[in-house]
């Protein structure tokens, strides 16, 4: 079986595939101050309560936006799994990557667009609702050409909050109404559909510049909330960033 590990500022997420089935997902709040050994024995209890053991694990990948828990998690597999783990990278993610600077291009944005374009093989645009939300576009060739990024909407409630001296922090969720009645009901319908319009505005933008038609795919913890609220994010995988580390690892043993 497989170890897949994608290491995002606010939640790394873990999944163990046989073969293209996921057999067990979960996820731990990001913290850098954890050492491998903190890390290495978390994963190895939460293998365990799924009825999984590190003899079970033949191979491990990972997707990494946090550069100090790279070597981190690396560690804590070689000593606790006895695994090397694969780091994507823009040069081992098996698509091209189209940008300036192919290098500084989040490996979970590289990732996404991989599982993408294996289920859909047709010019995409991949949205991610995540900390920060990306949006990013693959070609017909299913090459990852570029993209955006935005704050999330949970960054934007808290920016409002940390900048002004009388606002109160507020969920970012959606509202009762649009107008608020309150000072609370104000901000919230201000946040949540202010996040609509950029997400729509900015899908939007794309579609008429790239003029090719593309499907929107989306993932992220945050997807839910804007479900039935966009006018192109109907549904999301939330499993899209696992698959395309499978998916990147198996190319890379064929």
């Amino acid at each position: 079986m497989l170890l897949v590990i994608d290491i995002g500022n606010t939640n790394i997420a873990f999944g163990v595939f046989r073969r293209e089935a996921l057999k067990g997902n979960w996820r731990l709040s990001t913290d850098v101050r954890k050492t491998y050994d903190e890390y290495g024995a978390l994963l190895f209890s939460l293998l365990a309560h799924s009825g999984l053991s590190r003899q079970d694990l033949k191979g491990a990948i990972i997707a990494s936006v946090v550069p100090q828990l790279t070597p981190v998690f690396r560690e804590a597999l070689s000593r606790y799994f006895n695994l090397d783990a694969v780091v994507v990278t823009n040069e081992n993610c098996g698509i091209p990557v189209l940008t300036d600077n192919p290098a500084e291009v989040g490996a979970d944005r590289l990732v996404n667009a991989v599982a993408a374009y294996a289920e859909w093989k047709k010019p995409l645009i991949v949205v991610d609702f995540g900390t920060a939300v990306t949006f990013d576009y693959v070609t017909e060739a299913g090459a990852y050409a570029g993209g955006i990024i935005a704050p999330g909407i949970g960054i934007s409630s808290e920016a409002l909050f940390r900048n002004t001296a009388k606002l109160p922090r507020v969920e970012a969720r959606k509202p009762e109404r649009l107008i608020g009645r309150n000072t609370v009901e104000s901000i919230s319908s201000g946040v949540f559909y202010g996040f609509i319009g950029l997400v729509d505005g900015i899908i939007e933008r794309m579609m008429a510049e790239v003029q090719t038609g593309p499907e929107v795919v989306t993932t992220g913890g945050l997807a839910p909330i804007v479900i039935g609220e966009s006018k192109y994010v109907t549904a999301a995988d939330e499993f899209l960033t696992l698959k395309g580390l499978r998916i990147i690892f198996e190319g890379k043993r064929e």
